[in-house]
């Protein structure tokens, strides 16, 4: 069973930080990618932070700078770093692996059930 599961959402004043976790469990490749993409209400899913199965990092225009991917290969888990957030980084956050790279493109076979971030003015 693969299952991918975010957690570290929560509310924030703008400026503040927060630090997301994906666990990929049961995953039956050693090598993947996991990606980190965002949706606000009436937003298109937008991909924000990559990395891939060689630890290559892809951001977004919009959290270049602020956000940071990394992971725990042994953990099958990544991470999210987000600094200096915004109003406008509120939105569900997701998760999402695969053994292709699809870069920041929503194609991936793999998604866990979001977690929320709230940024207050």
């Amino acid at each position: 069973q693969v299952s991918v599961a975010e957690s570290g959402g929560g509310s924030v004043q703008a400026g503040g930080s927060l630090r997301l976790s994906c666990r990929a469990s049961g995953y039956p490749y050693p090598s993947y990618q996991m990606a980190w993409f965002r949706q606000a209400p009436g937003q298109e899913r937008e991909g924000i932070a990559l990395i891939d199965s060689d630890g290559r990092k892809t951001y977004a225009d919009s959290v270049k700078g602020r956000f940071t991917i990394s992971k725990d290969d042994a953990k099958h888990t990544s991470y999210l770093d987000m600094n200096n957030l915004k109003p406008e980084d509120t939105g569900v956050y997701y998760c999402a692996v695969d053994v292709f790279d699809y870069g920041l493109n929503p194609e991936y076979k793999f998604w866990g059930q979001g977690t929320t971030v709230t940024v207050s003015p």
